[in-house]
């Protein structure tokens, strides 16, 4: 009787954990950039001692979502979107590189360009891009070069800074963390790419469709439902049996 009751207990533990995966999509549907996460579980033999014989439900990690989001325009000079493949590189909290597709940028007091969460963006040599103020225009071209002309400047003027890191790895090859930013799974740092094209003034919005996620949630609630049913019957045929013996 407990193989119906551990099969049921952990594919209850998996269907919560597949509903915290969805609801965490559901509350992310406006962030920009943002890339659904999907759940998985599949059925694991439990071995021990004596015979094999409880099987049991192990979370497995499938990945994410990569489809391009609906792309926003927004007018703002520092707002970037990545038109097809490709990401933004930016420095972690702890120091590494990262990849993202936030492209809400914002220049720091200090000049350094960020992402509107304080990310620094990285340039072609993996360091952080500093730009020169007090700053009458900024523009980012195409290819991520930044323009920019200093105040007191003559509208003609200005220049070309440094070159914002963009990169194109293969999706397979990344891995999302628990700040919300990809990485490389062997811990290494992608070669820059020319080939990622920037949308100036728009921004990519959020790859969950909200009706899908709300769909998946309600059927997740019936399968929870379903296994606490059986948890039920288990303990029901345990006092049938318990009643019997003592016949």
């Amino acid at each position: 009787m407990d193989k119906l009751l551990y099969i049921a207990m952990s594919g209850a533990k998996e269907n919560m954990h597949s509903v915290a995966v969805r609801s965490n999509n559901l509350a992310n549907a406006n962030t920009t950039g943002f890339k659904a996460d999907m759940e998985q579980a599949r059925a694991m033999q439990a071995f021990g001692e004596g015979m094999p014989t409880r099987v049991f439900a192990m979370t497995e990690k499938p990945g994410q979502n990569f489809a391009t989001g609906p792309i926003q325009t927004t007018g703002r000079d520092l707002d970037v979107a990545i038109a097809g493949d490709g990401w933004l590189a930016v420095e972690s909290k702890d120091g590494s590189e990262a990849y993202t597709r936030f492209g809400n940028l914002q220049v720091a007091p200090d000049g350094r360009l960020q992402t509107s969460t304080g990310l620094n963006v990285l340039d072609d040599n993996g360091g952080p891009i500093i730009i020169p103020l007090p700053l009458e225009k900024m523009e980012i071209n195409k290819d991520g070069t930044i323009f920019a002309r200093l105040e007191g400047e003559p509208a003609n003027g200005g220049a070309e800074l440094q070159r914002i890191k963009t990169v194109l790895p293969n999706n397979a090859d990344l891995e999302k963390g628990q700040d919300g930013l990809f990485r490389r799974k062997d811990g290494q740092a992608e070669a820059a790419s020319a080939q990622v094209q920037l949308l100036a003034g728009a921004l990519e919005g959020s790859n969950v469709n909200p009706v899908a996620e709300m769909t998946h949630l309600i059927d997740l609630q019936r399968r929870f439902e379903t296994q606490l049913k059986m948890m039920s019957h288990a303990e029901e045929n345990d006092k049938a049996h318990a009643q019997l013996l003592r016949i």
